[in-house]
């Protein structure tokens, strides 16, 4: 090599090795937020048009449901087949079932938090505003509480409630309170699985909505614990129950 050219070679700035450094960190943090908001993206829209998360709020459900059980709630496939008898449903208020419940104000931090984990499904900020029952009557059913035996019939067929009801030792039947409905198009006639410790259409009957679940405020049907894990599982909505009870005479 000529003097010359050692020279050029030595006037050659110094190669930087901080700058494809620095860019691969640049890259790898980009990707990590892509990731991050594709998932978010694909949470949000699960949520809103598939399923949703709830918790369990009170012991209306015991012991099919427990308090403070995470479900989940399946909000596309009963838009294809609709609703049947021993569903579980969720729903909002349909108008004076739940008492009112102001919430103190939360800082706008908490608030975006949870607002971010109900996204994913780890938070269920509005479960207070919902309730949760057993379909037992649907649109033109027959509805009636109860025969001799302590049992309602639907359609004219007794049904044994027993697999699912929550019964204390001893009892064959929960406290009757009296009706005699037939359920109007689109609605549903629901009760919980704890009789005896359930607000449901039996004693909202002085309501402007009679005590019927208007189609348009069900939100989804219930199908799977999630949490705690001790008792995830799919949720039964013991159909076999009402197997018997035959279609309404006439649709309303």
């Amino acid at each position: 090599m000529s003097s010359e050219q050692a020279a050029s070679a030595d006037d050659r700035p110094p190669v930087s090795t901080q700058t494809p450094r620095r860019r691969g960190w640049l890259i790898f943090l980009r990707d990590v937020v892509v990731i991050i908001v594709v998932a978010l993206l694909v949470s949000f829209l699960v949520k809103t048009f598939f399923v949703r998360s709830f918790y369990i709020p009170s012991a209306s459900m015991n012991q099919t449901l427990l308090e403070n059980d995470r479900i989940l709630v399946d909000e596309i496939t009963p838009h294809f087949g609709g609703y049947s008898r021993g569903d579980v449903i969720v729903f909002r208020d349909p108008g004076g079932w739940l008492p009112p419940d102001p919430q103190p104000p939360r800082a706008p931090v908490i608030e975006a938090v949870d607002w971010v984990l109900s996204l994913v499904g780890l938070s269920a900020p509005d479960s207070d505003e919902h309730l949760i029952k057993r379909v037992v009557g649907v649109a033109g059913d027959h509805v009636v509480c109860c025969n001799a035996l302590g049992q309602i019939t639907v359609n004219g067929v007794p049904i044994d409630e027993t697999p699912y009801l929550n019964l204390p030792p001893g009892k064959t039947a929960p406290d009757s309170r009296t009706f005699d409905v037939v359920v109007p198009a689109d609605s549903f006639w629901v009760l919980g699985d704890n009789r005896d410790n359930s607000r449901d259409s039996r004693w909202n009957q002085e309501q402007p909505g009679k005590g019927f679940v208007p189609g348009g405020n069900v939100v989804g049907r219930a199908f799977l614990i999630t949490w705690p894990f001790d008792r995830f599982g799919l949720i039964d909505f013991h159909h076999e129950v009402f197997a018997g009870v035959p279609a309404p005479a006439s649709a309303p």
